[in-house]
């Protein structure tokens, strides 16, 4: 913990630095300012202990049901449940939030996270449109199609990873990252989904 404590704090130095640079010579560097040093190691989990589950008919099933309803909706249809679902988690649960948390996926999902020895904070699975299909919390959107996890996933191929930087997270005062990845039909190796996992990276090994 001491020595995980110590990286996250030259971590912050560095991108610190990085950020005063990046204000004096220009906005070149800015990106250089969000390296995330934990990624190998994040990297290594995800290979170790979810990559293997990806093909799980747990995990499969539910998003090819999912495609098959969502695949007709359109813009107005998506921002209209996205609506709906902030509404709920603002106001602390609702029918649609109850419905999804208590899907077989959810609870799969769930079961992920509690063995994972607290690596994971969250984890939660996308449809073809970026549509929560199961999480094991719930998200503050319903739709994720317009972020990073899910254009740089789901948007590039079937062995896109991506791995945001590390920001701290008030409510648990922990430091946090996210490793996204797109899910693919073992069946014919197309793309179907993505996932996303939250990583405790004061808890990695």
């Amino acid at each position: 913990m001491y020595d995980v404590a110590c990286k996250i704090k030259a971590a912050c130095l560095k991108m610190t630095s990085l950020v005063l640079v990046g204000l004096i010579a220009g906005s070149a560097l800015v990106t250089s300012a969000h390296a995330n040093e934990f990624a190998p190691q994040i990297e290594a989990v995800f290979k170790e202990q979810v990559k293997g589950w990806l093909s799980d008919p747990a995990v499969v099933d539910a998003i090819k049901a999912q495609n098959a309803t969502t695949a007709s909706y359109d813009d107005a249809k998506i921002e209209e449940l996205d609506q709906a679902w902030r509404a709920e988690a603002k106001a602390g649960g609702g029918d649609m939030i109850n419905a999804t948390l208590g899907n077989a996926l959810s609870t799969f999902l769930k079961g992920k996270k509690d063995s994972s020895g607290g690596i994971f904070s969250e984890i939660f699975v996308m449809d073809a449109k970026g549509l929560n299909v199961g999480q094991s919390d719930v998200t503050s959107d319903y739709m994720q199609g317009d972020e990073g996890k899910f254009q740089k996933t789901f948007g590039v191929g079937p062995d896109a990873m991506f791995i945001d930087e590390v920001e701290f997270d008030d409510s648990s005062q922990t430091f946090q990252s996210q490793i996204s990845h797109t899910i693919v039909d073992p069946a014919d190796g197309k793309s179907i989904g993505a996932i996303t996992l939250g990583v405790n990276v004061e808890n990695l090994p």
